[in-house]
């Protein structure tokens, strides 16, 4: 049995992001009505899927959203492509308030934001040929010729490690990676500043997880691109991102720049997280977190930290009641935990000062 070690991967083999903001998420909430059916009986209650979510990313930079099934990760991406509808806060692109956007606006918001999904066998229509698939955006937001269309689709098929020939194939023509390229093909057809990778290997074979990873990097790399990626996989996360945040029932409880994050993990469920991963060695002795209880609901979310029942470091009523603030705890590394000084110091000055809640005997002895 071998120790595991603080190993930095570096990010040496990723795009080096510039100081330009391509989207900016400012407190973004989703909220779901239920209840209230039948006849209007029974009270109306509202499903919290994102919770006041803020972050950025920056021009050929990868922003990873990592945490369990149901934490919000998803439903961001969906308010971002415009599938879905922001109950309160803004996004913007380029600076520019997409909900303020006029129709031409609009259209080059949806040009500019592309989408690779989690399913290759259901994202691809069966019925068209894959000429038709990346083809179709350049036939709906250009003016280019149907020769301009065919070559531009097999100059797209060649980048993603396709051949051109294969434009005339029906989807079901291909294995699961190669369905996965034609998808990422088709998200490049119009040439975008932002792509949202929604689990885009999690349902391809071990062996061309890698494959697919790499082209993406590369892709990057090539066009400067910028991805949102949402993953559950976190040596995914950490092999393809320069910065990542970790949700918790739909709310952000830690982000910063990945390999920082990743070795000095500060908040009690990002710590959990990762204690779930497997190791990189099979002899790699690693804390076990077990985490108790299961998820609370998103419609009766816990009062003051929503972690707090599950949490193995809680301090009493201070989480039960306080509701924590992201604060910067070190240089690039943000945490909403009220272990953490600054933490608690922001959710105390947010609540005007309310905490007649004792902390520092609790904190102490966490420490």
């Amino acid at each position: 049995m071998v120790a595991e070690t603080t190993v930095a991967t570096g990010l040496d083999h990723l795009n080096a992001p510039t100081d330009e903001i391509v989207l900016t998420i400012d407190s973004l909430k989703k909220y779901y009505g239920m209840g209230g059916g039948f006849a209007f009986f029974g009270d109306k209650q509202e499903l919290k899927a994102v919770d006041d979510i803020s972050f950025h990313i920056r021009r050929g930079e990868t922003f990873g959203l990592v945490g369990e099934s149901g934490c919000g990760k998803t439903t961001t991406a969906k308010t971002v492509l415009g599938l879905e509808s922001p109950t309160a806060g803004t996004i913007s692109f380029e600076g520019q308030d997409i909900s303020t956007m006029d129709r031409v606006g609009k259209k080059n918001f949806r040009s500019n934001v592309q989408a690779v999904f989690q399913d290759p066998w259901s994202s691809l229509n069966p019925r068209m040929r894959v000429r038709s698939i990346v083809g179709e955006p350049l036939e709906i937001a250009t003016s280019m010729t149907k020769k301009q269309i065919a070559d531009r689709v097999g100059d797209l098929l060649t980048e993603v490690g396709l051949n051109p020939y294969q434009a005339n194939l029906y989807p079901h023509e291909f294995s699961g990676g190669q369905r996965q390229r034609i998808g990422i093909a088709r998200s490049l057809s119009l040439n975008p500043e932002l792509i949202i990778l929604d689990e885009p290997v999690s349902a391809l074979d071990v062996s061309i997880r890698a494959q697919i990873m790499n082209l993406l990097v590369d892709l990057q790399k090539e066009h400067n691109l910028s991805y949102l990626l949402i993953a559950h996989n976190l040596a995914t996360v950490r092999y393809m991102c320069h910065r990542v945040g970790v949700m918790y029932l739909g709310k952000i409880v830690e982000h910063g720049d990945t390999d920082p994050l990743f070795d000095n993990a500060l908040h009690p469920y990002t710590k959990a997280l990762i204690s779930a991963a497997l190791p990189s060695h099979p002899d790699i002795v690693r804390e076990e977190i077990i985490l108790p209880g299961e998820v609370p609901s998103p419609i009766n979310p816990p009062s003051g930290c929503t972690f707090n029942p599950r949490c193995p470091m809680k301090i009493g009523d201070l989480c039960e009641q306080l509701p924590p603030k992201l604060a910067d705890e070190e240089e690039g590394h943000t945490v909403s935990c009220h272990l953490y000084s600054n933490s608690l110091e922001a959710a105390r000055a947010q609540d005007g000062g309310a905490a007649a809640i004792s902390a520092e005997p609790e904190l102490a002895a966490a420490e």
